[in-house]
């Protein structure tokens, strides 16, 4: 089983773009800090959610570079505008 929140896997990081996976990264680090601040203190219960949050941070960054590389591509802007169309 992999490490990290579901909600994060690559699948779902694929389908995002770049903006929204640069908003995910920020809330991650917030939510890394605090965590962070919260063990140094004594006040974490699940220490297992820093090492999750690390590799979903560790993921979003990968696919990040793959798209800065040419390795992956960032979904059509055709399909967004078709959703944004839907709601």
């Amino acid at each position: 089983m992999s490490v990290g929140t579901a909600e994060y896997s690559i699948k779902n990081l694929n389908e995002k773009t770049d903006a929204e996976i640069e908003d995910f990264l920020k809330k991650s680090k917030e939510e890394l800090f605090n965590l962070r601040f919260q063990s140094a203190t004594g006040q974490l219960e699940n220490t297992s959610r820093l090492k999750a949050v690390k590799h979903d941070i560790a993921r979003m960054y990968t696919v990040l570079r793959e798209r800065e590389l040419g390795i992956s591509q960032a979904p059509s802007d055709a399909k967004a505008d078709s959703k944004a169309e839907e709601k």
